[in-house]
């Protein structure tokens, strides 16, 4: 991965030199404002001119869109450095030359939102079925999930804007329009949320880096099991820092930026990613912000407008230029040097041409700004679909979670339909318990389970054109002869079935294996803490076995984990986890003797000597009898 972030380095270091005598001649000619531009502090290259940009000594911060204050003072210099006189006009983007042959996403858009940080709080459902959480007053959790839900649907055409970008070895390096051999941007109809992921492991920091910014969606992707290049080549993570956080210093700067894991200027440097390139973004909880990011900028009282219109505008600009800046930026030399396509239509006002406006999707109404587009060489808020076709678009009926006894016969058929008709549609599935397989051209799964556990399956349907949907949902098989533990594998999403004390939850990022697992204890000082079940083992059962993740700083003699048995039949209690204080060690596992027929209970349990700083807590899953 090194030598194609060097070129891509490069790149941009070639671009940035070029632009440096306007930069320093700029200084020059503005140092007589009464709010002088602030003074370069290195001659590190860059590709942005305009001194008051946040981008400005700040290379990785593609996309940036600044407050409307900042806009409003870098809005006052360009019009003292009148852009030079070009050919093409002094918006106009072209081709970068693509960076590992990625210049736009040319395929149907995953979109993956990461709340990173338990200060998101507890997360529930919300009427239409988003993650909810009690640390966002504003609801801004699902007005994103819905606006992502709703792109390509009820006929906006505000994306279609985004079909005439393309990339591929037919598109050559300062191409300002794409020939029709290009691949092209599809309509991305049907929308484009694939996931949803609560990282509340640990707390999100309070001015989280470029770097771990990065480093939270190369988690992501592999949380979601995007572990290839090719899973991730239209993969994109918003990683989304909770309320009262300051990723990357944005407050009074900035309101949202993207990149890409191999950008070697993000602070903290380039990001090792095993999974391909990714592409994120750092979307702050910008509400607040206020009016400097967007509050009330199109409606009354309009507390979610800039926060739809900062995710739009880094998807518009990622999907353009998804590794940066590979795709289409300004290069001509002018005051709009380094910027993509919806940097070039910032803070328009409502009701002027190209201005920011309500767009109607099927999920919805959300509050947009427009982007720049060559081929009408103006602002669009709607545009007609060209350059790429619509796109097929293949939909995966989620079966919802499946339950099933060991040593039973399985069929389940899983249905997918496709938005072009006539096509054949190949079925394949990862993470089907043992015994199990998918009938590729019927998508009907079955067969003998033979193994006890939890498991996360994932069907994916794929028509002739290369189009695929995926879905995924969790699968229990339980120990034969009735009895055993209830929702062993926390996928209820709660704590059903088991006593809890002190600090434990049901969470996402506890999990083993499947989408939740058990967090005992907590990333804050605490006391003892446990989840306990009381349980009957079933007939043919000699074992109950479970995962575990200890994180203790400390020392075994002030903090730990472990685990007990107690047989209620016998009265006697076993130890099945000894007293345990790790850090980093990963998951492990502990296995219990049982007796069928006899109650036990199941003890599971996290101590803190609730001393700052070094706060222990243990996730546990996959809790089993076999």
């Amino acid at each position: 991965m090194g030598t194609p972030y060097i070129r891509g380095t490069a790149r941009r270091v070639l671009t940035g030199l070029a632009s440096l005598s306007l930069v320093t001649g700029a200084m020059v000619a503005a140092a007589s404002q009464a709010d002088a531009a602030p003074a370069p502090v290195s001659t590190k290259s860059h590709s942005v001119t305009n001194p008051y940009s946040p981008a400005y000594q700040h290379a990785y911060r593609h996309g940036v869109l600044p407050t409307r204050q900042q806009q409003a003072k870098m809005k006052s210099w360009q019009s003292t450095h009148p852009s030079p006189n070009v050919a093409t006009g002094p918006e106009t983007l072209s081709y970068g030359g693509g960076i590992d042959g990625i210049g736009v996403q040319s395929g149907h858009s995953k979109v993956y939102l990461v709340f990173y940080g338990n200060q998101w709080g507890t997360q529930s459902t919300d009427a239409n079925g988003n993650a909810k959480f009690s640390g966002d007053s504003a609801g801004a959790a699902g007005a994103a999930q819905q606006m992502f839900k709703g792109i390509g649907t009820g006929n906006e055409l505000w994306s279609a804007d985004l079909t005439q970008w393309c990339d591929g070895p037919n598109v050559s390096a300062g191409a300002t329009s794409c020939p029709s051999n290009a691949a092209f941007i599809p309509y991305q109809s049907g929308g484009v949320l694939s996931g949803v992921w609560y990282d509340n492991a640990a707390a999100s920091p309070s001015a989280a880096s470029g770097h771990q910014l990065g480093q939270e969606a190369v988690n992501a992707a592999a949380h979601f099991g995007n572990t290839t290049a090719a899973s991730n080549r239209d993969a994109y993570y918003v990683v989304l820092s909770p309320h009262g956080t300051n990723p990357d210093s944005y407050q009074n700067q900035y309101c949202a930026w993207h990149d890409y894991n191999g950008d070697s200027t993000l602070t903290g440097g380039a990001v090792n990613s095993p999974y391909g390139d990714i592409a994120f973004s750092n979307q702050p909880y910008n509400i607040d912000s206020g009016a400097g990011c967007g509050v009330g900028f199109v409606n009354s009282p309009g507390t979610l407008d800039g926060w739809t219109m900062t995710l739009g505008h880094e998807w518009h600009e990622m999907m353009s230029d998804q590794n940066p800046a590979g795709g289409w930026t300004n290069q001509t030399g002018s005051s709009y040097n380094g910027q993509e396509n919806s940097d070039e239509c910032a803070w328009l006002n409502p009701g002027t041409a190209g201005g920011a406006a309500n767009i109607t999707m099927g999920t919805g109404t959300f509050a947009e700004q427009a982007s720049w587009s060559n081929d009408t060489n103006n602002c669009a808020i709607s545009h007609p679909i060209v350059g790429g076709s619509t796109g097929n678009t293949v939909t995966v009926t989620n079966p919802g979670s499946q339950t099933t006894t060991v040593n039973t016969a399985v069929s389940l058929k899983v249905s997918a339909s496709d938005s072009a008709s006539g096509q054949t549609l190949t079925y394949s599935a990862t993470g089907l318990p043992a015994g199990l397989s998918i009938n590729s051209s019927t998508g009907v799964i079955s067969g003998t389970v033979t193994t006890v556990g939890n498991s996360t399956v994932n069907v994916t349907a794929t028509d002739s054109t290369g189009a695929s949907g995926s879905t995924s949902f969790g699968w229990t098989v339980s120990a034969a002869g009735g009895g055993g533990v209830t929702n062993g594998g926390f996928e209820a999403g709660s704590l059903s079935g088991w006593t809890a004390a002190g600090s434990a939850t049901a969470a996402a990022g506890a999990a083993h294996t499947g989408s939740y697992g058990a967090t005992v204890g907590s990333a804050s000082p605490s006391n003892t803490s446990s989840v306990a079940q009381t349980f009957t083992a079933p007939s043919g059962t000699t074992k109950v076995s479970f995962s575990y993740d200890v994180t203790c700083p400390d020392s075994v003699t002030y903090d730990w984990a472990t685990a007990t048995l107690k047989d209620n039949t016998t009265g006697t209690t076993a130890t099945v986890l000894g007293k345990t204080c790790t850090l980093g060690a990963g998951w492990k596992q502990a296995t219990g003797s049982l007796t069928a027929g006899h109650s036990y209970t199941l003890t599971l349990t996290n101590t803190d000597d609730n001393y700052t700083g070094d706060a222990t807590y243990t996730y546990y899953d996959d809790v089993t009898v076999s």
